[in-house]
């Protein structure tokens, strides 16, 4: 396990890797800002809760 993580370390410190870094940051951004995606999360989150914290 621990040389997969060096493995991804190693590609996160390559250009290719800064850049589809990059761009997955900037499309979670998009999705985040979505009142489509945010009602998703909102409904997931409410029932994997169960009306607990009320």
């Amino acid at each position: 396990m621990a040389s997969l993580f060096s493995k991804l370390a190693q590609f996160a410190n390559t250009p290719k890797g800064r850049q589809v870094i990059a761009q997955a940051t900037d499309k979670a951004q998009q999705l985040a800002k979505d009142p489509k995606t945010r009602a998703k999360i909102d409904d997931a989150r409410r029932r994997f809760q169960g009306g607990r914290g009320r």
